[in-house]
């Protein structure tokens, strides 16, 4: 009979774990389709909203050294896989992403990953690995 309230406490447990992680994936999605849609029409100023505080300065000036108002063009972008992990407190999302970068007018097509972390309530991007802005979120 003692058993029953601890096994009741780790079902319960267990249920809040799985909607929390669930319920941090809900909130993860409209970032990262968020942060793909910006860079894809250029407003980078939004775009580095998403990108965790301590990057977001580099992340401008990155954007304005290289002219990517002007010079770069994403023209398509994928998200192929998106793995959470089991403290739901961190993201690892692939995307494919397709763009040019002036003078070059070759079309580059990257699988890029880009690594989120869930801080203060909020999805941020704190990493990049290829893609248009390789080098730039290390």
């Amino acid at each position: 009979m003692k058993r029953l309230p601890a096994l009741f406490l780790v079902l319960v447990l267990g249920a809040c774990a799985t909607t929390s992680k669930k319920s941090n994936l809900e909130a993860l999605k409209p970032t990262v389709e968020s942060f793909h849609q910006l860079i894809r029409w250029r407003d980078y100023r939004s775009a580095a909203r998403l990108i965790v505080p301590e990057r977001r300065t580099d992340f401008q000036r990155a954007r304005i050294d290289l002219h990517d108002e002007r010079d770069l063009t994403i023209t398509d972008y994928e998200i192929e896989d998106v793995k959470l992990s089991d403290d739901g407190q961190r993201a690892t999302v692939q995307s494919r992403i397709q763009w040019m970068r002036l003078p070059s007018a070759s079309e580059r097509t990257a699988l890029v990953t880009s690594e989120f972390v869930f801080r203060n309530g909020t999805w941020l991007l704190e990493r990049q690995l290829d893609g248009p802005f390789e080098g730039e979120l290390p």
